[in-house]
C-alpha cells in the first residue's frame, strides 16, 4: 500500500452573497498508506447540491460548516482501488460523502456498496441517490395519496424531477414550475407532469390558479419566495406543505421577509413540515428497493447535466444558482 497524490477542492473564504470562483481553490494533497479496515477509493462522479451553500457560512445549522482550507464534503460514487477491510475488494463500487476530491482513504464502515449492474453509476447521486430519496421521503412525510393535486416548484431540478414522477406513480395530478421553455417541456414530456409552466413568464400565482382552478392539496417547496406565497393562496383547507428547500434565497445576505399571506396557515388549517433526508436514512433500503424497481422497469427516468473534471466542479456548483442544470448536476472525473 503506497501513498498517492490527489486533487481536492477547498473552501478558502466565506462567500458574501453569491459565491465566486475565488472563494475556492483546487489543491494537491498526499494520501498516506492505508490503515487496517480502510479502503482507497477513486471517485468517478461527484454531486454538487444547493444545500452546500448553507455549509459555506460559519453559522450553527443542521450540518457543520465547511472548514476553511480543508477538502469539502459531498456525495460521490467511486471505485475501490485498494482495500484493507473485509467486505470490500478492489473493483467494488461505493457511494460516500467524500466528494470534491479525486481519491480518498476512509473506513469501510463509512461507505455504502452499490450494484455495478445499474447504469449509469451516476444514478446513485440522482434518482437512486440522496436527491431521489429526498423526493421519496417528502411525499411520505405528508402522506401524499392518489387523487391529490400537488404543485412542485423546481420541477426540472434534481429533487423536483423525481418528486413529480413518483407523485404520478402514486396517482396524483402533478403541476410544476420551472425556469425555461426547455425545462417546462422536460417536466411535461419526460417527467410526466400534467401541467408545467415557466415562472419567468408571468406571476406564479396567476399561472398556478390557471393550472389548478379548484386549488391544490400539496405543495412540494424547493424554491421558497414567490412560489411559496402562491401555494399558500392556492392550497385547499387542510392542505400540506413539504418544506424541502428555498434556493431563491440561499445567496441573500439578509433574509427577506416571509410570505405576506402566511395567515393562510391558520385560516385554512394547513400543515407545513420540514424535510431533511438524513432523518430517513433508516429507510434507505426501502427507498432503494422501490425506486430501483421503478428505474429498472423504465418507470423512473434519470436526467442529469454532466460537467467533466474536478477543475470544473466549482463552476458546476455555481451553475445551480443560474439554472444551468436539467435534473441532477453531476461532475464526472477521469
Amino acid at each position: 500500500m503506497s501513498s498517492i497524490t490527489t486533487r481536492e477542492v477547498h473552501l478558502v473564504s466565506r462567500p458574501k452573497g453569491m459565491p465566486v470562483a475565488a472563494d475556492f481553490a483546487l489543491v494537491e494533497s498526499q494520501l498516506p498508506p492505508l490503515q487496517d479496515q480502510q479502503v482507497r477509493v477513486r471517485n468517478l462522479f461527484l454531486s454538487v447540491d444547493p444545500y452546500m451553500r448553507g455549509r459555506m457560512n460559519d453559522v450553527k445549522s443542521y450540518m457543520p460548516a465547511f472548514e476553511l482550507n480543508k477538502a469539502m464534503e459531498g456525495g460521490a460514487v467511486g471505485e475501490v482501488v485498494e482495500s484493507r477491510a473485509a467486505g470490500l475488494k478492489q473493483g467494488d463500487v461505493v457511494t460516500s460523502n467524500y466528494g470534491w476530491r479525486e481519491y480518498f482513504n476512509a473506513p469501510a464502515k463509512e461507505l455504502h456498496q452499490v450494484s455495478k449492474e445499474i447504469q449509469p453509476l451516476s444514478v446513485y447521486l440522482g434518482a437512486l441517490g440522496m436527491t431521489g430519496m429526498t423526493a421519496w421521503a417528502g411525499l411520505k412525510l405528508v402522506e401524499v395519496k392518489a387523487g391529490d393535486v400537488i404543485y412542485i416548484s423546481g420541477a426540472a431540478g434534481a429533487v423536483g424531477s423525481v418528486a413529480g414522477q413518483l407523485a404520478k406513480l402514486k396517482g396524483c395530478r402533478v403541476i410544476g414550475s420551472a425556469g425555461s421553455p426547455e425545462k417546462v417541456a422536460f417536466s411535461h414530456d419526460v417527467c410526466g407532469y400534467d401541467v408545467a409552466f415557466d415562472y419567468k413568464t408571468g406571476p406564479v400565482l396567476d399561472q398556478l390558479k390557471a393550472a389548478a382552478p379548484d386549488g391544490i392539496d400539496v405543495y412540494f417547496d424547493n424554491v421558497g419566495g414567490e412560489s411559496l406565497e402562491a401555494a399558500l393562496s392556492c392550497l385547499r383547507p387542510h392542505g400540506r406543505i413539504i418544506a424541502c428547500g428555498g434556493i431563491s434565497g440561499y445567496n441573500e445576505e439578509k433574509p427577506k421577509p416571509g410570505p405576506s399571506n402566511l395567515f393562510n396557515m391558520t385560516t385554512k388549517r394547513l400543515t407545513m413540515k420540514g424535510l431533511l433526508v438524513r432523518d430517513w436514512l433508516e429507510q434507505q433500503a426501502e427507498f432503494e428497493k422501490e425506486a430501483g424497481g421503478y428505474f429498472k422497469a423504465g418507470k423512473l427516468k434519470h436526467q442529469e447535466t454532466v460537467v467533466n473534471g474536478i477543475d470544473h466542479a466549482v463552476s458546476a456548483f455555481l451553475g445551480l444558482f443560474s439554472g444551468q442544470n436539467m435534473g441532477k448536476m453531476i461532475v464526472k472525473l477521469g
